[in-house]
């Protein structure tokens, strides 16, 4: 991979480092906030997905130091709605998720092709597991027997 392709990688996986740990900051926040009938298989949902993205933190991490890079010490966009409702935070999370799933998708477009099969096939791997992600939220988000998928 040239210098060019490798700086831009870097950028996003950066991005995408950053992103992953909003979203344990997220998580975590929202299994704090969650009351009523459904609240611990529901906690243990978030914890388990603040869980999985640090892990994603991580791999990002190590894919930047890979290409001879420095990781990042930010963390991404972190917005308190006050809104602690259920369908809310599930709301909040699907926009969250397509948000890490378009980087990931960046990402993609700018290995792919043979630039580079250790980042594509990542990148690939990443994609799968955020689109399962924005599955389960859309689900989530549906009511009993609705089988067309939640339009935010």
């Amino acid at each position: 991979m040239d210098a060019a392709h490798t700086k831009k990688a870097v950028k996003i996986l950066n991005q995408i480092m950053e992103l992953e740990l909003a979203g344990v900051v997220r998580y975590t926040h929202y299994a704090l906030m969650v009351y009523g009938y459904n609240r611990i298989p529901i906690v243990s949902w978030m914890n388990s997905n603040a869980t999985e993205g640090l892990a994603h933190a991580h791999r990002a991490g190590e894919m930047v130091t890979l290409l001879g890079g420095h990781p990042s010490l930010n963390i991404g966009a972190l917005l308190e709605t006050e809104k602690h409702d259920i369908g809310d935070i599930l709301r909040e999370s699907l926009e969250h998720e397509q948000t890490a799933l378009d980087a990931y998708y960046k990402l993609l477009k700018l290995v792919e092709g043979g630039v580079s099969v250790l980042l594509e096939e990542y990148a690939r791997e990443m994609i799968v597991a955020e689109e399962l992600h924005l599955d389960e939220v859309n689900k989530m988000l549906r009511r009993p027997g609705d089988v067309e998928a939640f339009k935010p």
